[in-house]
């Protein structure tokens, strides 16, 4: 069930040796580690329909109320309160990265799923839709059709690789009629999306972002771009599949939207940055590629339906690696899933089963001095509203051995608010987890020249030469 990834981080620093040469001392200390728990878009809205709460606070959780009971709370936002960010944002401030050396969804999704990149290459979200032509428009008209798998292995093999202006544009299927369409080339990522979400709203015509109008890669992959969906829709208009889709009246597959252009860029590791040799558990391929770019170890996992066995499943993995990894990161989808049903009934029932799911491993925790439990969200994603995700806080909790322990009894959105961690904010999250780590540097030492934030650094020990 589980297999490992391959691991390359895109480093300034080729090597940790580069900031500790050979025979150099890693005097970390090792006893204290951290598993983070993330039950992503967690964060809700409160609704009628739940009493004027939200699903969290409607939901009978026992298990993180008693986490809560005994531990720091705080409400959370991976950056400014109000913003709503995507989960592959969130992550990347959650880690400690800034915004700035953030390479774009669409280049963590392509190592997510193994394909091949150069340092230059441009990938792009992309996925068939069905639009039509009004007024000389491209109209949505349906983001995600349904098809056959044979179908969509056909549609997608007849538009896999194209060429315009020196540009080779490929499209690499990841799943159904999902994929990523890789740039290589002269280009760059500034350019806009295509896909426009809202059926019956215009594509959007792919232009380079401001500040990049007159940058020749960004003009040339904005125009590759253009030229790949007039191409998409020129083969797939009168593609076999389609037409047999008319003689059954459905709807032709005949479009691609695009969005979330991204480019690898250098990154100081996770580990040459906080000290933590980590591992990443989770299912989606954004994760895996994030993790592959930031150095962590993989481990793949599956969702299989059963959202309380796979939870315990993969508390029950971190637990086990927890003497190989000093730092795990936990992931579920589930609340953010049920969330985008628009079902506040439903994911208030997930929650619920995520709890169930979290009992033993949490029982085990309470009895682990040398760990630091964390429990959070990436992001709000409301179940009522026509957002993809929102900008609302979301509860935080820190528990371990040291720890404070505050008044809160209740692990939700609100009672949060009275806790002793107050407001956290984007990177103050890693910092906390080294403060709690015992391995929080303090301001002003340097026992090596690069620019870390952990306590002690793997430095080089002065040799002693007799005159």
């Amino acid at each position: 069930m589980y297999m490992d990834f391959p691991v390359k981080s895109y480093s300034l620093y080729a090597e940790a040796d580069d900031i500790s040469p050979e025979g150099g001392k890693d005097n970390r200390n090792m006893t204290k580690k951290c598993i983070l728990v993330l039950l992503d878009g967690l964060g809700d809205r409160s609704y009628p329909s739940l009493g004027n709460r939200t699903p969290l606070q409607a939901a009978r959780t026992p298990v993180l109320d008693g986490l809560a009971a005994v531990g720091a709370n705080g409400l959370y936002h991976a950056s400014a309160q109000g913003l709503a960010l995507p989960s592959e944002n969130a992550h990347f401030s959650m880690f400690g990265y800034n915004e700035d050396e953030f390479p774009g969804r669409g280049a963590l999704e392509a190592l997510g799923a193994g394909i091949s990149l150069e340092q230059d290459d441009v990938s792009v979200l992309g996925h068939l839709a069905v639009v039509k032509v009004e007024q000389g428009n491209f109209v949505l008209e349906e983001g995600k059709p349904e098809c056959t798998e044979e179908e969509a292995r056909e549609l997608i093999s007849s538009i896999a690789s194209y060429a315009v202006k020196g540009i080779t544009v490929t499209f690499h299927r990841t799943s159904g009629l999902f994929g990523i369409v890789k740039l290589s080339g002269e280009c760059s990522r500034f350019f806009t999306d295509s896909d426009p979400i809202t059926h019956g709203t215009p594509v959007i015509d792919v232009m380079p972002l401001g500040g990049h109008e007159t940058e020749r890669p960004a003009v040339m992959a904005a125009e590759a771009m253009k030229e790949y969906h007039r191409h998409v829709y020129r083969t797939l208009k009168e593609h076999p599949v389609n037409i047999a889709r008319r003689k059954k009246a459905q709807r032709e597959i005949n479009f691609i939207v695009t969005q979330r252009p991204g480019q690898l860029k250098p990154v100081m590791p996770f580990r040459e940055r906080y000290g933590f040799n980590a591992l990443s558990i989770a299912s989606g391929i954004v994760y895996h590629g994030l993790g592959q770019y930031l150095g962590f170890d993989i481990k793949k996992v599956r969702d299989t339906g059963d959202i309380r066995a796979d939870i315990a499943e993969r508390m029950e993995t971190a637990l086990d690696l927890s003497d190989r990894y000093d730092f795990i990161h936990v992931h579920t989808k589930a609340p953010d899933e049920a969330a985008h049903k628009k079902d506040p009934m439903l994911k208030k029932h997930v929650i619920e089963e995520l709890d169930r799911g979290l009992k033993q491993a949490v029982k085990s925790l309470k009895t682990r001095h040398d760990i630091l439990t964390v429990v959070t969200a990436d992001h709000s994603t409301p179940a009522g509203s026509l957002l993809v995700h929102s900008g609302e806080t979301v509860p935080l909790i820190l528990s371990g051995e040291g720890v404070r322990r505050d008044g809160v009894k209740k692990f939700n959105e609100v009672s949060a608010a009275a806790g002793c961690l107050g407001p956290v904010r984007g990177r103050e999250l890693l910092y906390l987890i080294l403060n709690h780590c015992d391995r929080a540097r303090l301001e002003g030492l340097r026992d090596i020249p690069a620019d870390i934030k952990f306590w002690p650094g793997r430095y080089s020990p002065m040799r002693f030469r007799e005159e």
